[in-house]
């Protein structure tokens, strides 16, 4: 199984360093040159790859830690998305009118046509994603929402590779928008920081 990050701002380098803490390998890319998010990537650990776009699209698990606007630049790499699993991290405050009354993670994976998508890893903030899930015993919580239940285990997966304990929301009408926004309005679950004990 191969692994990308598509947006390398603090987002996307809060979801490597929860990669290098494991020593699992992933690459990371943006609309810069590879070569310019070298120096962070080596930085973070020896399993974070700098990247171009092309290759980590190549990949089977791509995060998608973009600014939200700019997803459709993204999914116009292919034409079909097919075998492919995108794990929405992006947020957004755009207005409903501009979401068609649909939870932004919706219109999201409209756009990654054949793709299992799942919506996840977005409600906390980089900086509490980018620390040690390991808390006081417990791990760190994230949610995960998809239309696709056969999307949500694999992905719930890796989240406890990392360290993380996934809990499933459902659909992405109701659970996920339990962690996004809607125009000036927060879903209950954003910014949450849960532990679970076992």
């Amino acid at each position: 199984m191969s692994y990308a990050i598509i947006g390398f701002g603090k987002i996307g380098q809060a979801l490597a360093r929860a990669f290098a803490r494991k020593n699992i390998d992933v690459t990371v890319a943006s609309r810069r040159a590879p070569e310019t998010l070298l120096p962070q990537a080596q930085a973070i650990g020896p399993t974070v790859r700098a990247g171009s776009l092309q290759e980590a699209i190549a990949s089977d698990t791509i995060f998608l830690a973009v600014p939200y606007w700019e997803h459709r630049e993204v999914a116009k790499q292919l034409v079909n998305w097919q075998g492919k699993t995108i794990i929405d991290a992006t947020n957004t405050n755009a207005p409903v009118e501009e979401l068609n009354g649909e939870p932004s993670s919706a219109v999201v994976a409209s756009a990654f046509t054949g793709a299992r998508f799942v919506k996840g890893f977005n409600h906390l903030p980089a900086a509490v994603l980018a620390s040690d899930p390991n808390v006081n015993g417990g791990s760190r919580v994230v949610f995960l929402s998809s239309d696709d239940e056969n999307a949500v285990a694999p992905v719930a997966a890796l989240a406890e590779q990392l360290g993380f304990a996934p809990i499933a929301l459902g659909a992405l009408k109701e659970g996920g928008s339990l962690v996004q926004a809607r125009g000036n309005i927060w879903g209950k679950l954003i910014f949450k920081d849960l532990v679970q004990f076992k």
